[in-house]
């Protein structure tokens, strides 16, 4: 399987996922999917390397929340919670992104 290949099935995996979310957070993790599969889409080899390691971690960690078996089954507490360190690595860009998820998450 060749990146380009490996990376369309990574993105499908996760909207797929993104079915057992309610459909406030379906829909703005889908808006949030796309649009940074798409920014990242020419970026370099050592981006793309993290890009694609994140975003599987994300793809297995919401899979155990979900408790995937087939149907998803009631959500219970998602997501988790970012350390201090992890939040010292953020670039501007990604605090203002995430500030952004927070208030449509609030909605």
């Amino acid at each position: 399987m060749n990146h380009g290949q490996k990376v369309r099935v990574l993105y499908k995996t996760i909207l797929r996922l993104h079915r057992g979310l309610p459909e406030a957070l379906q829909e703005l993790g889908n808006t949030y999917v796309k649009d940074e599969f798409k920014r990242h889409k020419n970026c370099s080899p050592t981006e793309s390397q993290k890009f694609m390691s994140e975003w599987a971690g994300y793809a297995i960690n919401l899979a155990q929340q979900l408790g995937l078996r087939g149907k998803p089954g009631p959500v219970g507490m998602l997501g988790e919670d970012l350390t201090e360190n992890q939040l010292n690595h953020f670039r501007d860009e990604q605090i203002a992104q995430l500030y952004e998820l927070l208030q449509e998450s609030k909605r």
